[in-house]
């Protein structure tokens, strides 16, 4: 079953397949590789919020993923997110609004040259590689090796279903580890020596359970928001431009501040940019009927949840402003995306600027969209388009 779901094909399309096994089993546990998979709404919700039956932990303890923030359990996990949660404030994300509005322009400036443009590399993916870069106070003009190890780190989710690919994406990820051990390494001795006001120089001197951070701690906080901080955000941004691009009269949305952050909502329950995380249960447990063994790994597909007809009217269907819209896109329980409100407002910032620069946007090619690199997630790796500029003075 896992194998069939992780194809190119469902990948780019999952959702008929997940209302057929929703309905033929909420609950199901995959034959080869003995991992449960979710696909009802609240089962998936009570599996991301029920942290005294299932644990984050799901990565192998002795490697540097396990001291990831998303795979941690508490009081770890709290003490792990009030060292950046400061970065994510309602006030402080508002303030990177002008930045965010200024490198999107930049971007937007560079591309195009021959009416057309790969919406994914040219756009979708460098602009949130260049805001975390701007956080963690790493220079700009290195997201393109941001965009490599991110890429690396995205392969992972191939080891967690047992494929020969898992092996070799472990090893790539062993050796841009080495690569980002150098390169987060000098930057630390940098905030040592000369702390800034950025999110780096807060982890280099931040203490937790009465210790500062190791190197180790630190590296793992940078891989994971290098991924994190803008994988979200750059399938976001494309899947608002898919579904656009299968609802033209839907583009008129986007010119108005308040109904684009009302289409950026529903895109995220409808193609919500991650499908799927990890958990395991501390003990047995029973799930929609199914009893779980301790130790089982369980895999609540929040894709699938919020295509559930018992919560969401007519899910199929993009409807904009839809309320109540409670959807799962960003997790749930504690480990609620702490970047969500960071991910809402780049994502309404890039679209507004892409589509008053370019108000006709058609795809290139009629080719099947391939799907980004790591299993969990949803989007196109690229989207080749064709574009058409505003009138002058518009």
């Amino acid at each position: 079953m896992i194998e069939f779901l992780f194809s190119d094909a469902v990948r780019r399309d999952p959702y008929s397949w997940y209302a057929e096994l929703r309905r033929a089993s909420p609950v199901a546990r995959d034959a080869r590789t003995g991992i449960w998979m979710l696909f009802a709404y609240e089962e998936v919700r009570q599996a991301l919020r029920d942290h005294e039956h299932f644990s984050s932990a799901v990565a192998p303890m002795d490697s540097l993923t396990a001291r990831w923030m998303i795979f941690t359990d508490e009081p770890r996990h709290a003490r792990l997110r009030a060292l950046v949660a400061r970065a994510f404030t309602t006030q402080s994300v508002q303030a990177l609004a002008p930045r965010i509005r200024e490198r999107a322009r930049t971007l937007l400036d560079g591309v195009a040259p021959d009416g057309r443009m790969d919406l994914v590399d040219d756009f979708a993916q460098p602009l949130p590689l260049i805001v975390i870069a701007e956080l963690l106070g790493a220079p700009a003009e290195d997201h393109a090796r941001f965009r490599e190890w991110s890429d690396v780190i995205l392969r992972l989710s191939h080891a967690m279903t047992g494929a020969p690919e898992g092996e070799i994406a472990a090893r790539h990820f062993r050796a841009a580890t080495e690569e980002m051990r150098a390169y987060v390494g000098a930057l630390v001795e940098q905030r040592r020596a000369e702390p800034r006001d950025d999110l780096l120089s807060r982890l280099v001197h931040a203490e937790v359970e009465g210790a500062r951070l190791d190197d180790d701690d630190i590296l793992a906080f940078f891989q994971l928001l290098l991924v994190a901080g803008h994988e979200t955000t750059t399938n976001l941004v494309s899947n608002v431009v898919l579904t656009l691009l299968e609802r033209p009269d839907l583009v008129a949305l986007v010119a108005d501040a308040d109904t684009r952050r009302a289409l950026v909502e529903e895109v995220l329950r409808h193609r919500a940019p991650v499908q799927a995380m990890w958990r395991v249960a501390r003990r047995d447990v029973t799930l929609g009927g199914e009893r779980i063994a301790a130790g089982s790994l369980v895999l609540p597909m929040i894709g699938a949840a919020n295509r559930d007809p018992a919560v969401f009217a007519s899910p199929d269907e993009v409807r904009v402003g839809r309320t109540p819209n409670p959807h799962l896109a960003f997790g749930h329980g504690i480990h609620h995306c702490i970047g969500a409100p960071l991910a809402r407002l780049e994502a309404s910032i890039a679209l507004g600027e892409l589509y008053a620069r370019f108000p006709t946007l058609r795809r290139a090619d009629h080719e099947p969209w391939e799907p980004r690199r790591g299993l969990h997630v949803h989007g196109p790796a690229h989207l080749p388009l064709v574009v058409a500029p505003a009138p002058a003075g518009v």
